[in-house]
């Protein structure tokens, strides 16, 4: 490396932890902080998180990661998080109450009323337990007081930008999904904005992605150990800069981020709403992405090994999850006859279910842990496949590859099922922090660093892949006609969904069940 050479932070504040990460010119990390905060579930479905955490593991990530480089090369700072995810804020800036994440399952209601082809058309999203919306309109006939009490209604990019540089603003990219954008414009839209009942004077500022935000504080520069004055660079969220970060700038390709949740896009220069995807702004400045999402990715990895999981065993030097990992790949393509519909967190592409739950069928007393492990990975790969055709029908683009990011793709069994289920190669990246790199890149243009301002040209320096796995025919013909069962399960059981929810209901209103807290 150069003597001269600057790095560039990316900080990723997701849904568990914030990290921060020092990339350098060509896109390779070189340090990272990492903070953790705690996530709470106050009533099913509920989830929801202290505000301020956001920003303690922000401030704390940043300072671990700049006490492991010269801090006087750092000459950006760019912003990615997790989406959909608001707080509302008084005139002291204090929580009103705790931020309601994308996760949060509440507003099925409200949903089912306002979930208009308007709304669609307008916002690009289609009706869905993500968007900020439809938890807006729950506080709006819930909590009645919450909103008009706002001086400040922010998503976790706003409420980071406030705290860095003092001024309330976040790019369109971010903001976008919480629902209340004209996705034609980038603008926050009159008509989503007075359903929820709400003004623009209580929003961010909106910026393209790419945009400067302000200089870092004084006050914060010195407690993380920064120089004054480093340009905060407006983001977008995390699946848009996941994408940016695996390099897909061009119709063909698709991030497949194998995070918490599966978010999966593919870029397009136009404005397109369907019941196939959701549109969102993307991270380059005036163009579009269009995601597929299921929100149960390696969520339902974690809830497995939480709830049935072996423990560590230190003899044979495995992890509880790569020995798990180990026993699943023993069991044959299929699961010897177990599958599952990965509907943990409602459906979300194609169907757009919110009563959706997940669903196991096949049960023998022969099958065990393994089975269903590998049953779990390939019922979110089959639900991978049904989505990306969907996507490709709609748009008429084939999809050709995958970029891969996030935990999963660390997983050679679960990418070599991708790859046999969908019919595609997956190609992993080489960055394991590849949201984190997205946001890098974006700063890096800011500044002009590799002699350009612009966002894909950065990305061509910055993006960088490590291997790819390819398809087997031979499986890859056993799950088709797998596929085939897989696509039936949901049409035959979303009705029991619906009565199934207003049974558990009942038992709540007659005091059978803890009440929210």
């Amino acid at each position: 490396m150069r003597d001269d050479a600057r790095y560039v932070i990316g900080i990723d504040s997701s849904t568990t932890a914030t990290k921060a990460v020092v990339f350098t010119e060509t896109g390779h990390a070189v340090a990272e902080g990492r903070h953790t905060f705690p996530l709470r579930r106050p009533y099913p479905g509920w989830h929801e998180q202290n505000a301020a955490h956001w920003w303690e593991s922000t401030r704390d990530a940043l300072r671990d990661a700049a006490a492991q480089v010269d801090a006087n090369r750092i000459a950006a700072i760019g912003i990615t998080h997790q989406r959909e995810s608001f707080v509302c804020l008084d005139a002291r800036e204090t929580p009103l109450r705790p931020g309601i994440l994308w996760l949060d399952g509440r507003a099925g209601k409200q949903i089912a009323e306002a979930g208009t082809p308007e709304v669609h058309e307008i916002s690009g999203k289609p009706p869905d337990v993500t968007p900020a919306f439809y938890k807006l309109l729950w506080l709006k006939e819930n909590e009645p007081d919450v909103l008009p009490g706002s001086a400040h209604v922010v998503d976790v990019a706003g409420y980071l930008s406030r705290k860095l540089t003092g001024n309330w603003r976040t790019s369109y990219s971010s903001a976008d999904p919480l629902g209340l954008l004209d996705l034609a414009t980038f603008t926050w839209s009159a008509r989503l904005l007075e359903a929820v009942g709400l003004t623009e004077r209580q929003l961010p500022e909106l910026v393209p992605p790419g945009s400067v935000l302000g200089e870092l504080r004084g006050d914060v520069a010195d407690e993380i150990g920064l120089p004054h004055g480093i340009p905060v660079v407006a983001g977008a969220g995390d699946g848009q800069c996941a994408g940016l970060g695996a390099g897909v700038t061009a119709p063909g390709l698709m991030y497949a981020n194998m995070g918490t949740a599966l978010a999966c896009g593919t870029w397009s220069s136009e404005y397109r709403w369907s019941h196939a995807f959701r549109t969102l702004g993307g991270a380059v400045p005036g163009t579009y992405i269009l995601e597929t999402l299921l929100s149960s990715g390696s969520y339902l990895v974690s809830w497995f090994m939480d709830r049935f999981g072996p423990g560590d065993n230190p003899d044979i030097g495995l992890s509880a999850e790569e020995a798990m990992e180990a026993a699943a790949s023993k069991v044959e393509p299929g699961a010897d006859g177990l599958m599952a519909l990965p509907y943990w967190n409602a459906a979300q592409t194609p169907y757009w279910d919110p009563n959706a739950r997940g669903t196991i069928i096949g049960w023998s007393g022969y099958h065990g842990k393994q089975h269903m492990y590998r049953a779990l990975l390939e019922g979110i790969a089959f639900e991978l496949r049904l989505n990306t055709d969907g996507i490709a029908a709609d748009t008429g683009t084939p999809i050709e590859r995958y970029l891969a990011m996030g935990g999963g793709s660390r997983s050679r069994l679960w990418t070599q099922i991708v790859a046999d289920i969908t019919g595609r190669p997956v190609t992993v990246c080489a960055e394991t922090e590849t949201t984190a790199l997205g946001a890098a890149i974006l700063a890096a243009a800011a500044i002009g660093m590799h002699g350009t301002t612009e966002v894909a040209a950065a990305a061509q320096h910055m993006a960088h892949t490590k291997s790819t796995v390819d398809p087997d025919p031979a499986t890859g013909v056993r799950y088709a006609e797998l596929y085939e069962v897989y696509r039936r399960i949901y049409p035959a059981v979303r009705d029991l969904f619906p009565p199934l929810l207003a049974a558990t209901e009942a038992s709540r209103q007659r005091g059978e069940a803890t009440p929210p807290s």
